[in-house]
C-alpha cells in the first residue's frame, strides 16, 4: 500500500510534534540519585561507605590483584579431582531437580491444575524453597549430613526446583491453553490431559530451563564448598585461607573456563532440543 500524495489546495499534512519527556527523565534520575546517595548516609540508618578507607588502603588491594595476575601453573593437577567432584554434583543436582520439576510445575500452574488449595501449597513450599538462601541450605546441611558432596548435591536441588518450577509455572499460567479444549471435550482427566496436551507444550520450556540451571550449578558448587559443602569450593577457601592468591588464581581461571564451555555446549543443546 503506497502513501498518497495530497490533493492540489488541500492543506498539508503536518505532524503533531514529538513529545518530550526531557523533564520527567531528568526528574526520574534526580530521585534515583537522591535515593542511592540517602542510603550511604548512615546517620538515616543507611550504610556506612568509608571512601576515605578505601583511598587510604588501596595498596593492600593492589597487592592482592597483583598476586592474583600471577598464577601458578604448578597447582592446576590438584584441582582436578575437585573440579571433577563439583560437576558431577552440578550435574547430578541438575539431574534430580529436572526430575522432580515437572509433577511440581504441573501442580502449581493453574491451567494444568484447576484444584486451588493443592496449587496454592505447592506455591507456597515453592516461595518458601526460593527464599531460603542457598549458603543457609549448606551451612544446615553439612551441619546434619557431614562434610561432603551430599549437602552440595540437596542444595543445588533445592535451588533448581526454586528457579524451574517458578519460572516454567508462571510462563504455562501466561501462555495460552486452546490446546487443552479438545481434551476436556473429549472427556478426558486432567492427567491424560497434562500428559498428551500440556507436557509436549512446555517441554522447550523445560529444556531451557534444566540448561540454565546445569550453568548456575556449576558456578553455585563452587562457592557451596567454602561452607564445607564439596567440590571445589572446599580448595579454593584452603588456599585463599593460607593466603596463596597464585593458587587462588588458578582455581578462578578454571572455574572460568568450565563455566564458558558448559554454556557453550548447553547453547550447542538448546539449538537441537528447543
Amino acid at each position: 500500500m503506497t502513501a498518497q500524495a495530497p490533493r492540489a489546495g488541500s492543506a498539508p499534512l503536518v505532524l503533531p510534534p514529538r513529545p518530550r519527556g526531557g523533564l520527567r527523565v531528568a526528574l526520574v534520575i534526580a530521585a534515583v540519585a537522591a535515593f542511592t546517595a540517602a542510603t550511604c548516609l548512615p546517620a538515616i540508618g543507611g550504610i556506612e561507605l568509608d571512601l576515605a578507607a578505601i583511598a587510604k588502603n588501596w595498596r593492600n588491594g593492589a597487592e592482592k590483584v597483583a598476586q592474583l595476575l600471577q598464577p601458578n601453573l604448578a597447582f592446576l593437577p590438584r584441582t582436578w579431582a575437585p573440579m571433577l567432584e563439583t560437576l558431577q554434583m552440578a550435574l547430578v543436582g541438575a539431574a534430580l531437580a529436572a526430575l522432580l520439576s515437572v509433577p511440581l510445575t504441573l501442580w502449581a500452574a493453574a491451567p494444568t491444575n484447576p484444584n486451588g488449595v493443592t496449587r496454592g501449597l505447592v506455591r507456597t513450599a515453592v516461595n518458601i524453597i526460593r527464599a531460603v538462601p542457598d549458603l543457609v541450605y549448606a551451612t544446615v546441611l553439612v551441619a546434619m549430613l557431614g562434610v561432603g558432596a551430599l549437602p552440595g548435591v540437596v542444595t543445588l536441588v533445592l535451588f533448581n526446583l526454586g528457579v524451574v518450577v517458578k519460572l516454567v509455572s508462571e510462563a504455562i499460567d501466561a501462555s495460552d491453553h486452546s490446546y487443552m479444549e479438545a481434551g476436556r471435550a473429549a472427556g478426558g482427566t486432567q492427567f491424560q490431559i497434562n500428559r498428551a496436551t500440556a507436557l509436549p507444550q512446555v517441554w522447550p520450556l523445560f529444556t531451557n530451563q534444566w540448561l540454565y540451571a546445569l550453568e548456575l550449578n556449576v558456578r553455585i558448587s563452587a562457592i557451596l564448598g567454602i561452607v564445607g559443602a564439596g567440590g571445589i569450593g572446599r580448595l579454593l577457601d584452603e588456599r585463599r585461607g593460607f593466603y596463596a592468591y597464585s593458587d587462588v588464581s588458578v582455581i578462578i581461571l578454571e572455574i572460568l573456563v568450565v563455566v564458558i564451555a558448559i554454556e557453550v555446549l548447553s547453547n550447542l543443546l538448546r539449538r537441537r532440543l528447543v
